[in-house]
This record gives C-alpha cells, sequence and structure tokens, in this order.
C-alpha cells in the first residue's frame, strides 16, 4: 500500500508538494491512477485554477467516487487550497457548480471593502477556532503563525464545527477545517516555510487508527 499519495487531476503545481513532503522525509508519490490512489494511506488533493474546471476533471477521470472512499473508509485526508473548495457543496464561480458534497456548505467569492485587494494574495495569519477537538494538523503551530495564500473565493461551512482555523482579510474567512480524518487549507502549506512543513509533518503522522 503507497503511504502518501498526491492526486494529479491535472490542477495544480504537483511538483511543489511533493517536493515539500520530500522536505520532511515522506516519499509521497503523484498519481493519476484510481487503483493506485484507492490503496494509499493518506490522500492529498490540492489544487490552482477554476472549480468548475477541477470538479469536471476530476470526475473525468474517475476520481470523485476514489476520495468520497476514501474518506468513508477513514484514512486521512487532506485539501489544499481549490483541494478545500471541492469538498463544498458547491460554488459560485463563475456559475453554480457542485462539489463533492463532504462538508455542507457553499464557495463564495469575496466581497469587501475597495483597499482589499481580490485575488487574496501573500502572506496572512492564522487563528485557532476555540472548539472541544482541536485539530492535530495544528499541533506545535502557534496562533497567528503565517501561511501564504492565493485565492478570490472562500469557504463558508453550514455547520461552524467544521472550523479549525480563520484568517482575517477585511473580515474573518475559514482558512482550516477538520473533521476526523478529513482536514484542508486555504492557504498553501507547501509555500508556508517552517509553519507549512511542520503542518505536512502532523499530516503524515496522522494514521486511519488516531482519527
Amino acid at each position: 500500500m503507497s503511504s502518501t499519495v498526491i492526486i494529479d487531476y491535472g490542477m495544480g503545481n504537483l511538483r511543489s508538494v511533493q517536493k515539500a513532503f520530500e522536505h520532511i522525509g515522506e516519499s509521497a508519490i503523484i498519481s493519476a491512477s484510481p487503483v493506485e490512489i484507492s490503496k494509499a494511506t493518506r490522500v492529498v488533493l490540492p489544487g490552482v485554477g477554476a472549480f468548475r474546471d477541477a470538479a469536471q476533471a476530476l470526475r473525468t477521470h474517475d476520481l470523485e467516487t476514489v476520495v468520497k472512499d476514501h474518506i468513508a473508509a477513514d484514512r486521512p485526508f487532506l485539501g489544499i487550497c481549490l483541494g478545500l473548495q471541492l469538498l463544498l457543496d458547491v460554488s459560485y464561480e463563475d456559475g453554480e457548480h457542485t462539489g463533492l458534497g463532504i462538508i455542507p456548505g457553499a464557495v463564495r467569492r469575496f466581497e469587501l471593502p475597495s483597499e482589499y485587494k481580490i485575488p487574496h494574495m501573500g502572506w496572512n495569519q492564522l487563528q485557532a477556532a476555540d472548539r472541544s477537538d482541536p485539530t492535530v494538523l495544528l499541533d506545535g503551530i502557534a496562533d497567528n503563525a503565517w501561511f501564504y495564500f492565493v485565492h478570490s473565493y472562500y469557504v463558508d461551512p453550514a455547520d461552524p464545527s467544521w472550523i479549525a482555523a480563520t484568517t482575517e482579510y477585511g473580515k474573518p474567512f475559514v482558512s482550516v477545517v477538520s473533521r476526523g480524518n478529513v482536514m484542508a487549507t486555504q492557504f498553501h502549506p507547501e509555500k508556508s516555510q517552517s509553519a507549512g512543513l511542520r503542518l505536512l509533518r502532523n499530516f503524515v503522522n496522522l494514521t486511519p487508527a488516531q482519527v
């Protein structure tokens, strides 16, 4: 069984994610094979680009069911940026498009005062949510730690218990979600230096029995 697999569905800089895992000693593989992905202990869904194209690519390559089955089997899953947004029911990016439906809620465009540029691009801080089950994804990461963002849309979960951390940009938005084996970030941990590497190490240290 492959340990950590990064899903290749034609969206995003997969090699930069793989290199970040290599930096922490994890030989993550990049794969578009449903069979190979289905055997993984941990799965990573990265992504950069348009929601509609990404959702269509997952379905075209028979990867939607693989992702859902992996999550249903209680194996660790990490979504990154667009990989977070795809977990929601629906996105309103250039129309209305159906997501994976793992997290009830919607993906919405920032509506901000004119002094805030869109996309939200660059370094910003996390504030951990006050909840009874803090996510292990943020173990050892200080509150207000800095991470690197590039996005024009944000996730709006219907159930606030999914929210593990928020970030301030004109208003608070959700930057980390977590429930059981499902974890995802709006920022790019692979571009976030030491804090991002610590987050990836926390993910790699997870086993299905821990979640």
